[in-house]
């Protein structure tokens, strides 16, 4: 792979999106009850039951991780779980060591009942933007499950726009830390995506990706200063990768 100085990254502004603020939601399935959330708060069965209550078979989870970093893939998980299971610990995966998501990674994909990966490559990012591309990847493993789901909660504000009509689908802020099936989902993710900087790490070691993800700290920062970003692993679209012409 080329690596390129910074004098290289002349991009064209982009826009990044921005997030409604507001829940999308589909017509198909009531609205979902404002159960009670605070920080204490752990992910629970609540909303999947309530959607079996209201006639679905099927509830998928799903959210992504990598939104931010300066390098790597954005990477979307979909999870449909046996709703009387318990995974001990199964939290949002940002409150959980390395170690920990490493065992719950293990425990969901031995309990699920079905799992799927999708990622989405910095270039493309770069072409299109952060949002689009973390819908696109949570739209295309929500497509890939092995068992059909008739519902699909989602992490966040925003509801892919392309997938199935006949799916109904309900956003859920701070999904991850009330929904055992997106805390899955995130689990998973995040699981992927920082076995994948492993990797990167191995090829590109001046960079240390196993360090620090791709986000950008300070090393980090300081490496794309000395050496400028590598093609298809940083994202050129973001600062300080990114420069206006």
């Amino acid at each position: 792979m080329r690596v390129r100085s910074l004098a290289d990254m002349r991009k064209s502004k982009a826009s990044t999106g921005s997030l409604p603020l507001f829940e999308q939601s589909s017509t198909l399935i009531p609205p979902l009850p404002d159960y009670p959330f605070d920080s204490d708060s752990v992910p629970d069965f609540r909303f999947e039951r309530f959607l079996v209550n209201a006639g679905c078979r099927w509830i998928a989870g799903t959210d992504e991780a990598g939104r931010g970093p300066l390098a790597g893939p954005v990477v979307a998980a979909a999870v449909i779980l046996p709703l009387d299971i318990k995974i001990g610990g199964l939290n949002d995966s940002k409150k959980l060591n390395a170690n920990k998501r490493d065992q719950l990674f293990d425990v969901v994909m031995q309990s699920a009942l079905a799992v799927s990966v999708c990622s989405i490559s910095a270039q493309t990012i770069d072409q299109r933007n952060i949002r689009s591309a973390s819908l696109e990847a949570m739209s295309n493993c929500v497509g890939t499950l092995s068992i059909l789901p008739d519902a699909l909660l989602v992490d966040g504000r925003d509801i892919p726009d392309s997938l199935p009509s006949n799916l109904a689908s309900r956003a859920i802020i701070k999904g991850d830390c009330r929904s055992m099936s997106i805390a899955a989902a995130a689990i998973i993710a995040k699981v992927t995506r920082d076995r994948m900087m492993k990797l990167l790490g191995h090829e590109h070691a001046d960079y240390v990706f196993e360090s620090h993800m791709g986000y950008g700290s300070a090393a980090h920062r300081t490496k794309i200063t000395q050496l400028g970003g590598v093609d298809r692993v940083h994202r050129f679209s973001f600062r300080p990768l990114k420069t206006d012409e």
